[in-house]
């Protein structure tokens, strides 16, 4: 049995190339490779410029091999699932290729275990036969469907919700019993997960569904000294998010108006790919800055006063937070955008949730050399403290000894 200190060989499958953007994976690959271990990395790859990525993992990895998917092959997958029980999140990266990969490989190697990760990847599963196999949910995708359908800014995500809700609830329920172990970054995804499979063999299934937190590479965001730009609020993310489309909308149209009637040259820039029109036209307003891609978030967190985050709804750990904090940038933040941290308003950030109290703590930091200074100092310890990727990577460890050990018996 391999344990934290033996070697593991450690078949890695996404359905996207892990990156500095799709952080979770990327870390959790690459430190686990700094530990020893043997990675090989199986990814489905959407577009020709994500090569790079990958060939960014084969610096770390034992073997990194990569399938095609098109958009269009996944909307035609989609369309397919729509009369079907399965979720349009499920369909979306169904690839009969990269199932033939997993097999070969399989074949061409030993492994320890398997790691799947997302919803989107979780049927690959069903091709790993003979090696205990463990699911990486990261966030309880029917919990954010749920929040969604009433709180999600466009009709479109709306609907999707509603059509995706039922069937994803009842996918991820079965997940459970189909791996070894299920991981989801927060306590509150693991009460959602363990709530889909109602009240039966309820302790089987609590033992079985592990938390293991999302990061921060602490040497790559760095804690800024540098000097900040005055008065700069920044907002970052994965624009077409729709749970950042939300707060984006709500920032801009509830909050920012209640900081300019006090500071009317506050800046704010949103940071980000793939920002939707609406968002865009934000920038009409001189203040506002839309970015768009940027190949480095670290500049804008390093000269940026305050880091706002008015999640309206969310799942899991919200990474922007934890950047911040690492960079030593004072946050403020909605409960949402918190909830899954066990930080204390007031000494790591601070929260609001109403537009006037999230105007008022904006102005208060920007007006307090002192608090912002406190609140940075606090915030970065806070991360090294609990979310560095080395630690978690360390228990991940644990946890493919503990499946493994099971395995055996």
């Amino acid at each position: 049995m391999a344990g934290q200190t033996n070697l593991m060989r450690i078949l890695y499958i996404t359905p996207y190339i892990p990156s500095l953007i799709r952080v979770r994976s990327y870390n959790l690959i690459k430190y686990l490779s700094r530990l020893g271990h043997l990675v090989t990395v199986l990814s489905l790859q959407p577009t020709g410029q994500e090569e790079r990525d990958a060939d960014e993992l084969r610096r770390c990895c034992h073997r990194v091999e990569t399938v095609k998917l098109t958009k269009q092959q996944s909307l035609l997958n989609c369309f397919k699932a729509l009369p079907t029980m399965t979720p349009l999140q499920a369909a979306y990266c169904h690839s009969p290729a990269m199932q033939s990969l997993i097999r070969q490989v399989l074949e061409e190697e030993q492994f320890d275990i398997v790691h799947v990760e997302h919803l989107r990847g979780a049927h690959f599963g069903t091709a790993v036969a003979g090696v205990p196999k463990v699911y990486d949910s990261v966030d309880c995708i029917s919990l954010l469907f749920e929040k969604a359908l009433h709180a999600a800014p466009s009709l479109a995500s709306r609907l999707i919700a509603w059509l995706d809700l039922g069937r994803t609830r009842r996918y991820e329920g079965r997940l459970i019993s189909q791996y070894d172990k299920v991981l989801v970054t927060s306590p509150q995804d693991k009460e959602a997960l363990l709530k889909l499979g109602g009240h039966s063999h309820m302790q089987d299934r609590e033992e079985k569904i592990a938390v293991l937190p999302n990061g921060v590479d602490l040497k790559y965001f760095a804690f800024a000294n540098g000097n900040r730009a005055p008065e700069t609020l920044v907002f970052s993310g994965k624009m077409s998010y729709h749970a950042n489309v939300a707060a984006v909308s709500y920032l801009a149209q509830e909050v920012m108006p209640l900081i300019w009637a006090r500071r009317p040259g506050v800046k704010l820039e949103i940071v980000g790919n793939n920002p939707p029109q609406a968002m865009c036209a934000l920038a009409k307003d001189g203040r506002v800055r839309v970015t768009g891609f940027v190949p480095d978030l670290r500049p804008y967190l390093a000269r940026a006063t305050v880091s706002v985050s008015p999640m309206l709804y969310s799942v899991g750990i919200q990474n922007k937070v934890l950047e911040a904090m690492a960079m030593g940038t004072p946050v403020v933040a909605s409960r949402q955008a918190c909830s899954a941290l066990t930080v204390q308003d007031g000494t790591h950030l601070l929260v609001a949730d109403d537009p006037a109290t999230f105007a008022e703590r904006v102005l208060r930091l920007l007006d307090d050399v002192a608090i912002r200074r406190e609140i940075a100092m606090n915030g970065r310890n806070y991360v090294e403290e609990r979310h560095d990727w080395r630690t978690i990577a360390h228990n991940l460890e644990h946890i493919y000894a503990e499946v493994m050990e099971r395995w055996q018996i």
